[in-house]
Order: structure tokens, then sequence, then C-alpha cells
């Protein structure tokens, strides 16, 4: 299987089907001194220079390119072997990228089939015995994609295996996913999409490509983040009359100064009691509150670097009766305890913990108070706690949340900011984010206009 970067398009003497796949080309290389043109250059000179710069940048971009099918094809016997038992494949699947390269697979028509409803449909058509397959894919845009899509067939654990990659990605193995009928593919890909943040960038291109894509259903969760319902939203006058008046009343001046010009600007886009015990028993009692507090944090940072947090996340979600007596603690004993409600926060915030969205909302149910409680004596008492990172893994997180999870919790935050100010996490970005999924921007559909075709043809083995 071969593939390339252009629109998947593919012919066929037999079949035809729609394949999708993300154009791509490598980005100009930076400007230094030593790329500037000289004065004294001709232009022949200049245009020369030019042309061999841009064609060293191909080529070194498509030898990482090779690299990773090399990578990927190797882990593709090896998955063949060991996970499935399979020896050599009755399938030789070839992907051709526009300008001619080629890169060809032994597959299997079981592991297809099973994997692609196209798949199962077409090679069902071939029943020969000791006939073999020959299926082809040209005018492919991205050869890499394709193979990876290939090994992902043989994988039983996709979710884990899209851990760590980033959006753009994802978005193009569901491309292909769709296109051959690749259902696990598609529910891990928008599995995903439904658990990690996104840029404004990613946004956009998030929402075209499954407007393309119409899954209808079972897209419902990813678009939950960005579109409202009619039926339970508060209407705009109704929200900013709140936050007007929360401005207004705010008791901290600063806080009210920068809410001032943050809702100017995005208005401007749219025209326990412990008193009784002795300072002994306090400080044995801070150092095993902070003792176990480190404890389990050394254990969520193992659990987060091997991916194995989803669990974790969903336990500690459900410590409400935990929850409810740190809040009768004084913050310096408990403060350490939130550090890993933070911790979370920030690998879901990166896109290293893939989570239900209900299990996210749960987790900011239950100990999101808690966070903010402890937020000056978190920053105060630990020179390793950084605050910036806590706010943007905190703000990354609730943009994960439907859209109306997302108003609940930010105008929460909202009106708490403006009288604590920076005793508070600032997460002015995600409110930002949110009032512009919510009030401004719109989205429609994209006319797609790429084709694939595929040709099938037997030859005796």
């Amino acid at each position: 299987m071969s593939l390339s970067s252009s629109p998947s398009r593919t012919t066929s003497t037999t079949t035809t089907s729609k394949l999708y796949s993300p154009s791509s080309s490598p980005p100009p290389p930076p400007q230094t001194e030593s790329t500037r043109p000289i004065p004294n250059q001709t232009l022949f000179e200049m245009m020369s220079e030019e042309h061999l710069r841009d064609s060293k940048a191909i080529e070194e971009s498509r030898k990482k390119t090779q690299t990773r099918i090399a990578k990927f094809l190797d882990e593709l016997k090896t998955r063949t072997s060991n996970d499935w038992g399979l020896r050599s494949g009755d399938v030789r699947l070839t992907v051709v990228s526009r300008d001619g390269h080629r890169v060809s697979m032994d597959v299997h028509k079981r592991v297809l089939s099973e994997k692609s409803r196209f798949f199962a449909e077409k090679l069902s058509q071939r029943k020969e015995k000791g006939v073999s397959h020959t299926v082809e894919i040209s005018e492919c845009d991205d050869v890499e994609v394709y193979v990876e899509t290939v090994v992902l067939m043989y994988s039983d654990d996709l979710k884990k295996r899209l851990i760590g990659e980033n959006v753009n990605k994802v978005l193009a193995l569901l491309q292909v996913s769709a296109a051959i009928m690749f259902d696990a593919g598609i529910n891990s890909c928008l599995e995903y999409l439904e658990a990690v943040p996104w840029s404004e960038d990613e946004e956009e291109k998030v929402l075209s490509l499954l407007c393309q894509l119409e899954l209808h259903g079972s897209m419902t969760e990813v678009l939950q983040r960005v579109l409202s319902e009619p039926s339970t939203s508060v209407r705009t006058d109704d929200i900013f009359l709140k936050l007007l008046s929360g401005v207004l009343q705010a008791k901290d001046d600063k806080a009210r100064r920068e809410m001032k010009t943050l809702i100017s600007r995005l208005l401007r886009e749219d025209s326990f009691d412990y008193n009784s015990r002795s300072r002994q028993d306090r400080g044995v009692l801070m150092a095993e509150i902070a003792r176990e507090a480190d404890n389990l944090q050394w254990l969520v940072d193992i659990l987060i670097d091997k991916r194995m947090a989803n669990d974790f996340v969903k336990l500690w979600a459900d410590q409400k009766e935990l929850a409810e007596l740190h809040s009768r603690i004084p913050t310096m004993y408990r403060h350490e305890i939130s550090r890993i409600t933070a911790q979370l926060c920030i690998a879901i915030g990166r896109g290293n913990i893939l989570v239900p969205k209900d299990s996210r909302f749960s987790l900011l149910s239950t100990w999101l108070d808690a966070l903010y409680e402890d937020f000056r004596w978190m920053r105060r008492a630990s020179r390793s706690v950084d605050k910036k990172l806590i706010e943007e893994g905190l703000g990354q997180t609730i943009l994960t949340l439907s859209l109306r999870q997302q108003q609940v919790i930010l105008l929460n935050w909202f009106h708490r900011f403006l009288n604590k100010g920076d005793d508070y996490p600032n997460i002015q970005r995600a409110f930002e984010v949110w009032w512009r999924r919510a009030f401004i921007r719109q989205y429609g559909d994209v006319p797609d206009s790429s084709n694939m075709q595929i040709t099938i043809c037997n030859y005796p083995t």
C-alpha cells in the first residue's frame, strides 16, 4: 500500500467508493541570513537556489515519511504473527501517490473483512479457491495515514493507540476510516476528539470534517462541545445582564478591571475546624496529609506516564464524601490534595488522559470548588507549583465539555474571580473561547469534492 499527499482518489474497474484524505505539504524552510538573497545575485541564480532549497526540503520530508511507513510495516508484521496468529497475507494492498511512489503490503482478507464493511463487501465478491486479491489505491494524498489505518485494523486497543497523537493526525485517520467503513477506527477517533482539547484552528477543522463525513448520531458527543441546545440554552441577554451585574458589584478592583476589558473585547467581536488541637497535633496532621498526598501524586504521575490513568480519574471523581470532608479542614493542611486534581486537569488538557465527558464533568463537579479554594495556598506553599500550567490545563479541560457544561462552570468562575482575583486560577482564555463558541461563531457545511476509486483483481497463488 502506498501513500502520498493529494486528495485521496482511486480508480477501479469494478468498485467505486468515496475516500477522503487531508492535503499536506511541507512548510517552507525559515529564512536565515545564509538563505536571504545576495544583492548582486542574478534572478536566475536566486531562482536556482530557491529550487535547490525546496528540493532538499521535499526530499527530507519524503525520507522522514518513508522511515515512519517502514516502522508501521514492521509493526504490521509483528501484529500479524503475534496477535492474530496469521502467516503470509492473501491480499496484496498497494497505495500509489500522485507522483508515482508505491508502497505495498501483504494483508489478510479475514482482517480486512472483519474490520471494514467496505472491504467485506468488495472482497466477498471473489470467492474462488486458491485465488489471492490485489487492491490498489491510486492518487493517494497521504501514504502514512493509509498505512497506519491498516495497522490499526490489527490493533485490539485503538483508543490507547491514539493517546499522544495530535488532532490533525486523528482527523486524517478518521477520514480514511470513514471512507472504508472501519467502524472501530471511526469510533476510536471520535472518542479521542471528544476527550481532548482543541485549539481554535483545530476546532474549525474538526467541525468542517464532521460536516463532510455526515456520521450522524456517532458524532453528537463531539459536537456538544460547541453546539448549544435551543431548548436548554440561556438567552444571550440574560447571560450578559448577569455578567454585567457581576462586574459592577465586584469587590476586587484588579479583577473588575480585567473582566471589564475582557467583556468589552468579547462584545466588540459581536458588534472542618481544628482550633482545639495543639500546634504539635496540627504539625502531625499536616505532615500525614502531605505525605499521603505526595505518595498519591507520585502514583498519579506514573499512571499518566504509562497511559493508565483513565480509571483513576473516574475513581477520584467518585470521592464525593472525601471532597465534602476536605472542605471542613483548614486550607493550610489540605491544599496538597488539590494538587492531585490539578495533575489530572493538566494531563486531560494535554490530551494525555482520554476519559468520557461524563467522567471529566464529574471530576470538576466533585473537586473544582476545592481547587479554587486551595489555589492560593498551592502557589505560596510550593515553588514547584506552576500557576500558568494549572490554569491552562483547567481551562482546556473545561473546554472539552459540552457547551452547556462549559457555560455553567465558566459563569460560576466568572463571579468567583471577580471577588477573589489572583487568589483564584485565571482562566480568561477558556472564558473567551466559550463565549465565541456560544454567541459568535456559526458553523456550516463545507462542500466535499474528493473521491476514491479502488481496483480489485485476482491472480492465482
